[in-house]
């Protein structure tokens, strides 16, 4: 410093928080506390920033992830490491299940593959050189070492090496939800958003260099369509680089970097250049979507691939019986379904769409009296949807508003008058009662809310 030629210059500013830090970062020297705070030069600019900071904290998934039974954290049992619960987990159940139709009818093929491997497998990829300080230690086995994995595009190239492939094959697209594991240091683990062990939503096409930019394209239309469905049409791209660090030709570079911005131009999609910030072994498209809030999230990423297929002597026959190499094009579209899922959390305040709602459904019964007739309601709609009945000894209006509390998108209250006529009071959450309605009028009304997720 001084930041400031003089403190004049500070016009409104708020104190934020405080914390613990060490002299120069070293935890031998002396302990002293940080102030954080904020300066802005208008008074409304400084109100709208504490205004964004307390409906950011509101929407935090870390207070809303417990509070909605949703996931939860044990790190005196391991770090970065995620327990799904119930509710979380028909969250997932119901992504990955959309993720692998849609995967299916766009010509890709699922695989499954191990969780660790033989050590040696990760020389080949160049992990232990270039990866080394985030892959976890090596376990002794056997009077051999094996790697919990950090990436899963080795396995996918294991598999395809287990026969002679032709160019009448290619393109391959190969997509797998596989778990990871990557050694995070513990300052920067975070919720969901940063652990140590995750899902990626992975798929690797091994293709010609001809058949790059079609391939490109077509992973482009697929991030399009899943992030608009899940709520996400405002996205940054950038075109990441060569770092310093990589391995492979200048060449080959140059050659997936010009295929992945001709992808990009063909598809009139703007784009920044984030220069030198590729991964090790390639290029990449990195894409950022804007939550409710403005802010920034990177979920998307499409890297060629020239080097990895070269380090384990992939090989294709051309038309003229030659051999040739193919491409290798990484790509994930969620990123991860841990990171995704945190980010869904917070966009929607736990107020998920209707056909992500763990419940989508509660019956209220007035009294005890009303559960046989609640039941058989339950029966029908759950054909169709996925439903509850609160059976509990309790006032409705502590029901109404504990399903509220809980989010959960309908509810349906049944008393002596609804039993009578056999309709259903129905009430949505945040708005209030929508009326009265037949079961298959209810039926009717909410499937078509689902008919186009």
């Amino acid at each position: 410093g001084p930041h400031l030629s003089s403190t004049g210059e500070v016009k409104y500013f708020c104190l934020l928080s405080t914390s613990a830090s060490y002299w120069r970062g070293d935890e031998n020297r002396e302990s002293m506390q940080r102030i954080y705070g904020i300066s802005f030069p208008e008074k409304e600019q400084l109100d709208e920033y504490l205004k964004f900071l307390e409906e950011a904290r509101e929407r935090d998934h870390r207070t809303l992830g417990p509070k909605l039974d949703l996931f939860s954290l044990h790190p005196e049992f391991g770090s970065g490491l995620i327990y799904w619960h119930p509710k979380g987990a028909i969250i997932r159940k119901i992504i990955e299940d959309f993720w692998k139709d849609v995967h299916l009818k766009n010509g890709y093929q699922i695989i499954y593959t191990p969780h660790i491997a033989d050590i040696s497998l990760w020389e080949i990829s160049g992990h232990t050189g270039f990866y080394k300080e985030n892959m976890f230690a090596p376990m002794e086995m056997e009077a051999r070492a094996f790697q919990l994995k950090p990436m899963n595009c080795p396995f996918h190239i294991l598999i395809y090496n287990t026969k002679l492939r032709s160019y009448r094959d290619l393109p391959i697209r190969w997509a797998e939800l596989g778990t990871v594991y990557r050694y995070e240091k513990q300052g920067v683990l975070h919720g969901l958003l940063r652990v140590r062990g995750f899902t990626q939503d992975d798929a690797h096409i091994f293709c010609t260099e001809e058949q790059i930019e079609e391939e490109v394209i077509n992973v482009l239309e697929l991030v399009s369509f899943f992030l608009g469905k899940f709520g996400f049409t405002d996205y940054k791209i950038f075109l990441s680089t060569r770092p310093e660090k990589y391995v492979g030709s200048p060449d080959g570079w140059a050659k997936a970097t010009t295929a992945l911005e001709n992808a990009l131009k063909k598809k009139n999609m703007d784009y920044e250049t984030d220069p030198g910030e590729g991964v090790f072994y390639g290029p990449k498209i990195d894409i950022k979507i804007t939550d409710c809030l403005k802010r920034e999230w990177q979920c998307s990423t499409i890297q060629v691939d020239f080097n990895i297929p070269e380090r384990f002597h992939l090989k294709y026959t051309d038309k003229d019986g030659s051999f040739k190499t193919p491409i290798l094009i990484h790509r994930a579209i969620l990123g991860s379904i841990e990171r995704f899922f945190g980010v869904l959390i917070e966009h929607y305040k736990g107020n998920f769409p209707f056909w992500l709602a763990p419940e989508q459904i509660r019956i209220l019964p007035i009294s005890e009296r009303h559960i046989p007739y609640a039941e058989n309601v339950m029966n029908n709609l759950s054909q169709y949807f996925r439903v509850q009945v609160d059976r509990r000894n309790e006032k409705v209006n502590r029901k109404i508003r504990e399903a509220e509390e809980e989010k959960v998108p309908y509810m349906l209250i049944i008393g002596d008058k609804e039993e009578k006529s056999g309709k259903l009071a129905l009430r949505k959450h945040g708005e209030g009662m929508l009326g009265t309605f037949t079961p298959d009028e209810v039926i009717q009304k909410l499937k078509e809310l689902v008919v186009d997720r």
